[in-house]
């Protein structure tokens, strides 16, 4: 997150100003989350916003408050 608020990186956070976390899941083995995003990246847009606001209604920055 430090990288992506501070635009570290190049890459598609930097090029389109993202800078906010507005949602996350935790994995145990890394294999499970790639596969998690490779099965999302899947998803058509409303199915995702669903996602986000389940959890997030209001969208707010889910990292704010961490110490960066």
């Amino acid at each position: 997150m430090f990288e992506h608020k501070n635009k570290l990186v190049e890459g598609f956070t930097s090029k389109y100003n993202i800078d906010k976390l507005m949602y996350f899941e935790s994995f145990q083995y890394v294999n499970d989350a790639i596969k998690r995003e490779k099965n999302l990246k899947k998803w058509k847009r409303q199915w995702k916003i669903n996602l986000i606001e389940e959890d997030n209604p209001d969208w707010e920055d889910l990292s704010a408050d961490w110490d960066l």
